[in-house]
């Protein structure tokens, strides 16, 4: 029997760790990177309906809802930077159900220092596809007839 997948609090809690044995936030920020191999779009995937809106980079997510009722979310983009952060929300939310990715609060930037490192156009952009990322849940937990990638105003 598979294990089940820890919940996003324990995830991030174990990021936040691993990140802070590094001496500072450039470290950080380099480590986040290397955690990119398993995102990558084709460039098919890599429509306006899958953009971010809000970030200067290109950034784009996919969502796989699971058979367990969790989703896995895939993302890439332009910069090799964002694509580590864009990844580090991606992995913590993936294999999340709906409600704990609708009702979990992010602390990685604050708790790591980065907030203070990242521009606020870039914390903007990570906002903006933390909000992305709940919409999509939203929407995937829907009837099919109402899921929709774009936020709806």
């Amino acid at each position: 029997m598979p294990q089940p997948h820890p919940p996003f609090a324990e995830k991030e809690q174990q990021l936040i760790s691993d990140l802070l044995l590094l001496p500072g936030p450039q470290e950080r920020l380099a480590a986040l990177m290397e955690r990119t191999h398993r995102h990558h779009l084709p460039q098919a995937c890599k429509s306006p309906e899958r953009r971010i809106p809000g970030c200067v980079s290109g950034v784009w997510v996919e969502i796989s809802p699971q058979p367990d009722g969790t989703h896995l979310f895939t993302c890439d983009a332009d910069s090799p930077l964002v694509k580590g952060l864009a990844a580090a929300l991606c992995d913590l939310f993936s294999h999340c159900p709906t409600a704990e990715i609708l009702s979990a609060t992010v602390t990685l930037w604050q708790a790591t220092q980065l907030q203070q490192t990242l521009s606020p156009t870039r914390l903007a952009g990570l906002a903006a596809l933390r909000q992305r990322l709940a919409h999509l849940a939203a929407a995937a937990a829907s009837p099919p007839s109402v899921i929709s990638s774009a936020p709806q105003e």
